[in-house]
C-alpha cells in the first residue's frame, strides 16, 4: 500500500513539474514574441521619422519661377490646366492627392543625396533636382556617380550643396497645385512630379 502511495505522489510531482516548466516555456516564447514586435514597430516608426526628416524643410510651395534655360513642353500628356492624381510620396499626404497642373517642362530629372550647407543630416535619393538646377550642367545629361553643386532650393540647406547623382530620368516635369490627402494646407507650384508619377483622373 505505501509502495503505491508513493508511486502514486511521485507520479502527481512529476506531472506538475511538467505542467510549471510547459508554462515557463509559453511565458518565455510570449516573452520574446513581444520584444520582438516593439522592435518592429521601433524600426517601423525609425525608417517613417527618417522619411519625415528627410523633408522636413521641404518648401511645400513655390513661387512658380522656373530656372534659365528650362524648355516648356510642347504636347505633355497632362497639359496645364488639366488634372491628374499623384502617385508618389514624396512628402506626407502627396501620394493619391487630385493635382491641377501649373507647369509641364521636358528635362532630366535627377535623383540625389547631399549635405545641406546648413549643417543638416545629409539628405538620401532626394527626388526631384531638374537639369537647369545644376550649377554649371551643360547640355549632355550627367552620369551616376557625378559630384555636383546644386542651385535649386527646394529644402533648406539645398541651394549651394554639394551632391551625388544617383541616378536620372529623361521626362516631362509638372509643377502642380494639390491639397494633402492628410488635410494639410494647399500646395501650390510644387517642383517637381515626373510623368511617371502621375495618372490621369
Amino acid at each position: 500500500m505505501k509502495k503505491y502511495t508513493w508511486s502514486t505522489l511521485l507520479l502527481i510531482l512529476v506531472l506538475a513539474l511538467s505542467a510549471c516548466s510547459s508554462d515557463n516555456g509559453a511565458d518565455g516564447n510570449s516573452e520574446s514574441d513581444q520584444i520582438e514586435n516593439q522592435q518592429k514597430e521601433t524600426d517601423s516608426e525609425d525608417n517613417s521619422d527618417k522619411e519625415k526628416d528627410n523633408h522636413e524643410g521641404m518648401n511645400h510651395s513655390g513661387s512658380g519661377e522656373v530656372p534659365e534655360g528650362l524648355n516648356q513642353a510642347e504636347n505633355p500628356t497632362f497639359e496645364v490646366g488639366s488634372q491628374a492624381i499623384i502617385q508618389t510620396n514624396h512628402m506626407e499626404g502627396m501620394n493619391g492627392a487630385e493635382a491641377t497642373i501649373t507647369g509641364a517642362f521636358n528635362t532630366v530629372a535627377y535623383v540625389v543625396s547631399y549635405d545641406p550647407t546648413n549643417g543638416g543630416e545629409r539628405v538620401e535619393n532626394h527626388k526631384w533636382v531638374i537639369h537647369e538646377e545644376i550649377e554649371g550642367a551643360e547640355e549632355k545629361p550627367l552620369p551616376s556617380g557625378e559630384e555636383v553643386t546644386l542651385k535649386a532650393s527646394h529644402m533648406k540647406g539645398m541651394e549651394g550643396a554639394e551632391a551625388v547623382i544617383e541616378s536620372r530620368e529623361e521626362t516631362t516635369v509638372y509643377m502642380v497645385d494639390y491639397t494633402p490627402t492628410n488635410g494639410g494646407e494647399k500646395v501650390t507650384n510644387h517642383k517637381w512630379v515626373t510623368e511617371s508619377e502621375l495618372v490621369a483622373k
